[in-house]
């Protein structure tokens, strides 16, 4: 009995010592996995189509001249990080507005040359040129979003002012916008280009002054109309009496004209008029007969005698 039970006895022992290295087998191979898909994501790294990465060496290195292209690129784990910044066309559009902006408000403030106060909405489309996104992330450390809403905020407002601060604010409101715009565009695309920044487009979508200041311009407006329109009338009446006095000249002219012709011709006739040729002219007209009265008249036409 004693043999069986040691027997019974190793069989045991030998069946707990299988499991316990089928479970440290397990273990391992979890722990391992796990290790694995921990470090999977700091040994590669992804870059979205779009995107480029700043690769920022955390041991002491700075930030890499080169960012990295869309797609799968191996890294250090632990050593190295890396950054998004978007090189697609992007556009920043700062309004008060929060359903076109962001949630709060984003409106740029200025002053005109007289120190009337407008604000404005605007928008900028822009795409950053990939080399020079390092250079971009040393110089704000921080992300696309921050950036926009800060720096470039910031340096559109001072173009504005700039711009805007020399104009009145009824010029800038109507024939000058177009002008102003395109002056801030070259001042924002020149001040925001050794950053990276490509600037293709820049609209003053709204401007707006105190209600005072536009009824003024609209009542200015309105005299101005008012004043063109009777300059018009004068104008058009100026030209209707040039052209009647033109008119009655030419009839006056030809009037004179007409009689002048009339006189002469008349003067002419009585130069023509002579005795013989009326005698002349009468005798054409008769018939050969006389006058069937009788009386002591003597008849018109004067036969010649005979000799």
């Amino acid at each position: 009995m004693a043999d069986i039970s040691n027997r019974f006895g190793s069989v045991q022992f030998d069946g707990g010592t299988e499991s316990t290295q089928k479970l440290k087998r397990i273990a391992i191979g979890a722990m391992v996995l796990l290790a694995v898909l921990v470090l999977l994501p700091n040994i590669f790294t992804y870059i979205n189509p779009g995107y480029v990465g700043i690769v920022i060496h955390r041991a002491g290195g700075g930030v890499d001249p080169v960012p990295l292209g869309p797609g799968v690129h191996p890294r250090i784990p632990f050593a190295t990080g890396i950054e998004e910044y978007p090189v697609f066309l992007r556009t920043l559009v700062l309004t008060r507005n929060s359903g076109e902006g962001t949630s709060q408000n984003d409106e740029i403030n200025v002053n005109s040359v007289e120190g009337q106060p407008l604000s404005l909405d605007v928008s900028m489309s822009f795409e950053l040129d990939p080399a020079q996104t390092p250079k971009l992330y040393s110089t704000f450390r921080t992300d696309m979003d921050l950036i926009m809403h800060g720096y470039v905020k910031q340096t559109i407002r001072q173009a504005l002012q700039e711009v805007i601060g020399q104009e009145p604010v009824a010029d800038v409101i109507g024939p000058k916008k177009a002008e102003a715009t395109n002056r801030t565009f070259a001042l924002v695309s020149k001040r925001l280009a050794p950053y990276g920044f490509q600037v293709k487009q820049f609209t003053i979508n709204e401007l707006r002054a105190p209600s005072t200041v536009m009824d003024a311009i609209n009542t200015k407006n309105v005299m101005q109309q008012q004043a063109l329109t009777a300059q018009n009338e004068l104008q058009k009446n100026t030209f209707q009496a040039q052209g009647d006095s033109i008119k009655a000249a030419g009839r006056a002219k030809a009037i004179t004209a007409e009689a002048e012709a009339q006189a002469r011709a008349n003067e002419l006739l009585a130069r023509s008029i002579t005795p013989t040729r009326v005698q002349y002219e009468l005798t054409k007209k008769w018939d050969g007969k006389l006058p069937q009265g009788s009386g002591g008249a003597t008849p018109m036409i004067q036969l010649p005698m005979k000799p």
